[in-house]
């Protein structure tokens, strides 16, 4: 087995392991998940070591593994990491990790809580590392059922319609992503669902409409689970009645098993119908980042605000992997440049907004409500929890310095050439940002105290404090010295973007 196969399957191996001694404590529980989460991120810094220091193929697949799984219809456990895959591997590690520390004040009904985000974590890893579509898409629902019992069993609130309202949607999506990878396998030849070949011979090339219903069926699939406008109506209920550490994983994790699937299956291996519809896509990216800007204007309730401004930040995600469709062939630098801050963007959100919902779990856990009125100057109180809180808004309203302005600079930069109106448009999704980031900030952390206790509350306890304070300072990093990073993803992407090009 392959160091990869063992980051994969090693939470889930845990799982087993706590499902099999039912009389350990609860505590133990916990902390096992915090040391099965940490030599799992360590495991997967040894592997972006060996892969820059070429272990890997520079710019290819490393870590690869290829075993017959379903040789009757040509699927295989096909498991690998590029230069798309590998930081969302990381930034995956970092987030459970960051989820399990923050997880240590969890008291109800530990065991089980655990197992199913050791579950998720799996999961999420063995998703982003799949180089088969039915593999991909075992993972992708398995992604459902698992955030599903965590909001039911956890959250607050109207939890168990939330987490209806999620599943039902997703699910659905899921069944229009299976349909689409149906039809990439019918136009094989030899047929497979082996992603890597079928990158190699681009089945629906030359068959305009069979290539543009296939592209549909995926495209729908994986905006669903993004989300983008106007299949984004389950995430701000599925959200703000989430469980902390679950509406962590769930925007910093879950939504990016969307944008990675446009990244990874519909562009390079549907390039001429991604070319010809890559309009549609950069308009859908355009109106989800207004729309989602816009109405997180309009929250008072911290938690929905930060999930609407999700939408948001996926919509650039969308915007600029449309605008590269548009200037494959032509400018093939712009075209890299937009992909870069595609996937740049998805771990800089990763981040940003992973440590903004944990930080919402610790207003709830001090005033029992996310609404904004409810609080009032905790800068003066809670100094650290400020910091945290006012460097993570923003990083997310993309001010220079932080990793959102490395990734939003390169998806403006990149679309400007291919799409300028659109991204012009798509410029003012900042300034709405910056605008509703700066009114939360102003009323939760400065001005009166308008809380019943607010004056009383304590600042972030050690769990609190060393889960969120890591997913700030990487994006401060990144923010800093973002080489290390995009000297990973810019090959990949540029490989990409020559796969789409005629």
């Amino acid at each position: 087995m392959t160091v990869l196969s063992v980051v994969v399957f090693l939470p889930l191996a845990a799982a087993a392991l706590l499902l099999a001694l039912p009389r350990l404590p609860d505590r133990a529980a916990a902390w096992t998940w915090v040391a099965v989460a940490a030599v799992d991120f360590a495991l997967v810094v040894a592997m972006w070591i060996g892969y820059e220091n070429g272990t890997g193929v520079t710019g290819g697949i490393a870590y690869e593994t290829h075993l017959r799984w379903i040789p009757s219809v040509g699927s295989g456990y096909h498991v690998g990491v590029d230069g798309l895959s590998l930081p969302l591997v990381a930034m995956t590690a970092l987030l459970f990790l960051a989820g399990a520390i923050h997880s240590l004040r969890e008291r109800r009904r530990v065991r089980a809580y655990v197992v199913l985000f050791l579950f998720l974590q799996t999961v999420s890893l063995g998703l982003f590392t799949a180089l088969d579509l039915i593999l991909f898409f075992v993972f992708f629902d398995l992604s459902i059922v698992g955030m599903y019992f965590v909001i039911a069993g956890w959250g607050h609130g109207d939890a168990v319609r939330s987490a209806l309202q999620f599943f039902l949607y997703t699910f659905v999506g899921s069944l229009a992503l299976l349909l689409g990878f149906i039809g990439l396998y019918l136009a094989a030849d030899p047929r497979t669902f082996d992603m890597v070949e079928l990158a190699r011979q681009t089945p629906l090339d030359g068959r305009a409409l069979a290539g543009a219903l296939v592209l549909l069926a995926i495209s729908v699939g994986l905006a669903v689970k993004t989300p983008t406008v106007p299949f984004h109506t389950w995430l701000p209920p599925a959200h703000t009645d989430a469980p902390a550490v679950g509406s962590a994983i769930l925007a910093g994790v879950l939504l990016k098993m969307g944008t990675y699937g446009f990244v990874r299956i519909a562009m390079p291996i549907l390039p001429e119908a991604w070319r010809s519809h890559a309009m549609v896509f950069v308009v859908v990216g355009v109106v989800s980042v207004l729309y989602g800007a816009l109405v997180a204007l309009a929250q008072t309730d911290f938690k929905r605000m930060v999930a609407y401004t999700s939408v948001n930040h996926m919509g650039y995600i969308i915007l600029g992997l449309g605008a590269a469709g548009m200037a494959a062939g032509a400018d093939v630098q712009a075209g890299t440049l937009a992909v870069t801050g595609a996937v740049t963007q998805m771990v800089a959100h990763g981040l940003l907004t992973g440590s903004l919902f944990l930080i919402a779990g610790v207003l709830y856990a001090r005033g029992g409500t996310y609404d904004m009125a409810s609080y009032g100057g905790l800068a003066g109180t809670m100094p650290k929890f400020a910091l945290l809180t006012a460097t993570a808004a923003f990083g997310s309203l993309g001010l220079p310095g932080l990793a959102g302005f490395i990734a939003e600079f390169q998806i403006f930069t990149g679309s400007l050439a291919s799409a300028p109106v659109p991204t012009a448009l798509a410029f003012l999704g900042i300034l709405i940002t910056a605008a509703l980031y700066l009114r939360a900030l102003q009323r939760v952390l400065l001005g009166r105290r308008t809380g019943p206790a607010s004056d009383r509350f304590a600042d972030l306890s050690a769990p609190e404090a060393f889960s969120i304070a890591p997913l700030v300072v990487l994006a401060v990093v990144i923010g800093v010295l973002p080489r290390f990073l995009l000297d990973v993803i810019e090959p990949a992407a540029r490989t990409v973007v020559t796969l789409v090009a005629p």
